[in-house]
């Protein structure tokens, strides 16, 4: 009996029938009831041909969809309306499989169509970008608007679009504007600026719950990628996590050959995708509706993402920096009615939205002097009995956008209030002034200061590679080998990352010279706080520019730093109130208290020097400049000492790195007359202030560099014979070669930059000597230059200067010649300059490296290259003078005899000349050595209290007692000079009688 059951269907059956009825297509020419199937005979040939069934499966999907999609079919749907019924189609099947028993069924069947319906959005995706690719020829006028916009009404208002609801998912599949490529986001976006034409669309699109996303688990990357808005930000050039990449890849796509084509296509789109987006945040900011949302949705991007600022940034939880360069682009347009040649909106912004608007989160950051506890208790005192509102506000104030008059209130507890109750109010042009500050400080110098890390990576890998295969040649290892392979693959990943970063910042000049015009108004509006361009700065600096984020000023310098480096980048641009505000406050610790940022403005103007820029208007900027001409250089010496401590831990190199941009500022202006002048007036008038300590510190580290680099030779020389004795060297293990090696390579860096620095400070202490000899022979200063230029000489031309040859000297800057010609100068601009003739004695006292055959032996070496013969001679005499000094000294301690300890200086064990007592610890020392302990140290050497020289009391009595014992000493020595010569004269009178006898 034949069984009742129908055969059971195979599972390539199933999926045959279900995949065709979700396409609406046939591989077989038979009838059908649906008029929508369509026949893809050619498409079944081809299969036929390849030995397969006739049946659609997975492998075969993108097939069948391309050829239905490719081909001209009678009464077919449009491409998006049938990709869209595909999608609906399969959303009902997977309804339909799940309740099916047989659950290995189920599962592939649902993994088949899953896979179906990735596809079907990709090609909505592709066909939005590009319109034209699968063509459609029922309609001969091609509509404008995009297909999306239809689901996108319907989605956000589905009663009153009249519009089809879209399937369930479709959207968030799609995910509406989700990784659109940098070719494609112009199709998908006319959707967004078609839908803002509409009152209705405005409005649902600011009121739908993806226009700030909500959640639990909400961070910058998520909003970034969930809100409406966020994807088109994403667009970027620039590299980002490889979970979230978007396109295009630089790095990959463009070649070497067609690198500027690719990077002009890339700016362009970028500059497109920026104006789409100014267009449409300008098109909500016009209406009172929506400005509010608007502003919502910029202050949750840039509350959720503050931990950007950081130098490591963690890719999951923040934003891109593609979507913060692109932001931050947006808001400078955004800007741009506010920023005219004259800046005249600047009194809009009001310096308590800081502490009073509660839109963004400010009050957090460092401020520029102000300490948290500062600027509460002025909070509290400016709250106290009375309503604080900006002055400039208004309640009837709610004119267009256009002229940025705009006014916009924020919300919460902690917003002040005024005496009716309401909320205080600051204009658009206050809220988009702070947003941009903050926007570009998390955007676009984050973008330039990730730049500059990559920059200082490939020059380390660079570095490392150039070392390792050195290496490599000397003792070969498999393991070398591998780390040269990983170093070049990181080096190769390194650069083309920077040519991401070359691609969308570094040639868009526009975008450079935009957010330098921002920059601007944040001086011009600072300085104004502080009563405008003049000096000197009022005593006290003002709390509204103490509170202001540190950042303000940290992202305008590092902007004019990346700028300056950019050819012309600064074409154009107004640097005069640049200049100002440097020259105002980068020796201003009262105002900027950061040690750092005020070295930071001299690194700006060590970019514009004109020998270095190349520039007429920056010769301007130096030579022609009022405030420039009367306070740069008293300023950059104060600068000079106040960095000598900077409350880093790194500050001992810090400050050699700083002083080294100084330094060559002050080289530059020495050499401009009028610049010299001001120098020699401050070195008179501040003789005892900061021009003495400026002297004290370039001192200090000349000896301390020129120490340290010697010292590095030596031990240079030593790794040097190592690794020349090959077979000893050989012998050794391979670990041990490598250290020794990485070793030398350190030392060689070492003693290059050491010795670079050390030849700037001689260089400035022998060309200021030249005119300005007084400072160098005060009592606390001449015993401290005489000792140091000993101690040069002794280096130079002493017993040990053939152990400091060098096969290659000048590659570690290393010029024994020039280095002897200048202490030499500095020598005889000092004796010249010596009136009261005491700096031979000076010279004579220094009992570590004072040699009176050290001045003939450098002086046979001057000699044979090349000095001066006046020089000479000037130098040959002075050494004459100190051995005469050495003598007389050497009679008068002789003379002296035994000195009571009590009149030795505690500290030089020398007879005291003028003593203080010190107020704190009541010890007695003598004033010209501790003077010159005060210029690096202001603290009592025997107990670390805080001592200054106006502090020391003249210890009258102590002094009248030396006086009177050095007269004693004196009288003891011409009374025995008298009994001796009376003995002579009696002696010769007796041997004369004698003799006549």
């Amino acid at each position: 009996m034949a069984s009742s059951k129908k055969p059971q269907r195979s599972l390539e059956e199933i999926e045959d029938i279900i995949l065709r009825k979700i396409m609406l297509v046939s591989l077989t020419d038979s009838i059908v009831a649906d008029s929508r199937i369509v026949y893809l005979e050619m498409t079944a040939a081809e299969i036929l041909s390849e030995g397969k069934d006739l049946k659609v499966n997975r492998d075969l999907v993108e097939r069948v969809l391309i050829d239905r999609l490719s081909g001209q079919f009678p009464g077919a749907e449009p491409p998006f309306q049938y990709l869209l019924g595909c999608y609906r189609r399969a959303t009902e099947e997977e309804k339909k499989i799940a309740n099916m028993k047989d659950k290995n069924i189920k599962l592939e069947l649902e993994s088949s169509i899953k896979q179906a319906k990735k596809l079907f959005v990709s090609y909505c995706r592709i066909h939005l970008g590009n319109p034209d690719m699968f063509p459609f020829n029922s309609d001969p006028k091609k509509s404008n608007v995009s297909p999306l916009l239809p689901l996108i009404f319907a989605d956000v208002d589905e009663f009153n679009s009249g519009g089809t609801q879209p399937p369930p998912r479709f959207l968030e599949d799609l995910e509406c504007y989700k990784g659109i490529s940098v070719g494609e986001f112009s199709a998908a976006f006319k959707g967004v600026e078609v839908l803002l034409t509409f009152p209705v669309g405005v409005k649902s699109l600011v009121n739908h719950p993806w226009w700030i996303p909500k959640g639990a688990y909400l961070n910058g990357r998520v909003i970034e990628m969930t809100s409406i808005l966020g994807p088109f930000f994403h667009v970027s050039a620039l590299p980002d996590h490889t979970i979230f990449k978007s396109e295009p890849d630089v790095g990959i796509d463009c070649r070497q050959a067609d690198l500027l084509s690719s990077f002009t296509t890339i700016k362009t789109l970028m500059n497109n995708l920026y104006d789409d987006l100014e267009k449409v945040l300008f098109t909500l900011l016009k209406s009172s509706d929506t400005r509010e949302y608007v502003l919502q949705y910029l202050a949750e991007v840039i509350n959720r993402n503050p931990s950007r600022a950081h130098i490591q940034v963690d890719p999951i939880s923040c934003a891109s920096s593609g979507m913060f360069v692109n932001l931050s682009a947006v808001m400078l347009k955004l800007c741009e009615p506010f920023l005219d040649l004259n800046l005249t909106k600047r009194d809009k912004i009001d310096p308590k939205y800081v502490f009073y608007g509660n839109r963004l989160d400010l009050r957090g950051l460092t401020a520029l002097h102000a300490s948290s506890e500062e600027v509460a208790e002025w909070i509290n005192k400016d709250n106290h009995g009375k309503a604080v509102v900006p002055s400039h506000s208004s309640d009837g104030e709610n004119r267009l956008l256009q002229s940025h008059e705009a006014s916009s209130s924020g919300s919460g507890a902690d917003n002040p209030t005024s005496s009716s109750g309401k909320k205080a109010k600051y204009t658009f042009i206050c809220e988009c002034f702070f947003m941009t500050a903050r926007v570009l400080n998390l955007g676009l110098l984050k973008a330039f200061s990730d730049f500059k890390h990559l920059v200082q990576d490939i020059s380390r890998c660079e570095d490392s590679l150039s070392t390792l295969k050195a290496m490599q040649e000397q003792s070969p290892s498999p393991q070398l080998q591998l780390d040269i392979a990983r170093l070049e693959k990181d080096l190769e990943l390194y650069s083309q990352e920077k040519l991401c970063y070359e691609a969308q910042i570094l040639r868009d000049e526009a975008l450079i010279q935009q957010a330098l015009s921002f920059y601007r108004l944040i001086v011009v509006w600072l300085v104004g706080l502080v009563g405008g361009f003049k000096m000197p700065l009022p005593p006290t600096c003002p709390m509204e520019f103490a509170s202001l984020p540190e950042h303000f000023v940290d992202d305008a310098m590092e902007l004019l730093i990346f700028a300056s480096r950019i050819p012309k980048a600064l074409d154009g641009v107004l640097l005069d109130d640049f200049m100002n505000f440097i020259i105002m406050f980068m020796a201003s610790p009262t105002y900027i208290r950061n040690p750092y940022l005020r070295a930071k403005m001299v690194e700006v103007l060590n970019c514009w020097m004109p020998r270095r820029s190349g520039s007429s208007p920056a010769t301007t900027l130096f030579e022609g400049h009022q405030l420039s001409l009367e306070y740069l250089v008293r300023n950059l010496l104060k600068l000079y000492v106040d960095i000598e401590f900077t409350g880093s831990h790194t500050q001992f190199y810090d400050k050699f790195n700083i002083r080294h941009n100084i330094a060559e500022l002050l080289e530059y202006l020495w050499e401009v007359p009028s610049h010299r002048n001001s120098w020699r007036q401050i070195a008179k008038e501040e003789e005892k202030g900061v021009y003495l300590n400026f002297l004290n510190f370039l001192i200090n580290d000349s000896i301390f560099l020129l120490d340290e680099s010697l010292n590095k030779i030596l031990e240079l020389k030593e790794l040097e014979a190592e690794m020349s004795n090959t077979t000893e060297w050989e012998r050794r293990p391979a670990q041990e070669r490598q250290e020794r090696t990485r070793l030398f390579h350190s030392q060689e860096n070492i003693i290059r930059i050491d010795m670079k620095l050390a030849n700037e400070d001689v260089s400035m202490l022998a060309f200021t000597s030249e005119q300005i000899t007084a400072p160098f022979l005060l009592p606390e200063m001449v015993e401290r230059v005489a000792s140091m230029l000993n101690y040069f000489l002794f280096q130079l031309v002493g017993p040990q200067r053939k152990s400091l040859t060098l096969k290659d000297p000048e590659k570690y800057e290393f010029r024994p010649k020039q280095l002897l010609k200048q202490i030499v100068h500095v020598y005889v601009h000092l004796a010249r300059g010596d009136t009261e003739n005491i700096f031979p004695a000076a010279i004579s006292k220094d009992g570590r490296s004072y040699n009176e055959q050290l001045f003939n032996a450098a002086a046979n070496v001057l000699r044979r290259i090349g000095e001066d013969g006046r020089v000479i001679q000037e130098f040959i005499e002075l050494g004459v003078k100190a051995k005469v000094a050495a003598s007389e000294a050497m009679d008068t301690e002789a003379a002296l005899g035994e000195i009571p300890d009590e009149f030795l200086d505690p500290i030089q064990y020398t007879l005291m000349k003028d003593p203080v007592i010190l107020p704190s610890s009541r010890i007695t020392v003598d004033r010209p050595v501790i003077q010159r302990h005060l210029l690096s140290d202001n603290s009592d050497p025997f107990n670390r209290s805080h001592l200054t020289a106006d502090m020391l009391i003249p210890n009258v009595e102590l002094k009248a007692r030396i006086e009177e014992f050095i007269r004693s000493q004196e009288l003891k020595r011409h009374g025995d000079d008298f009994s001796m010569q009376s003995s002579k004269a009696a002696i010769q009178r007796t041997t004369g009688d004698m003799l006549i006898d």
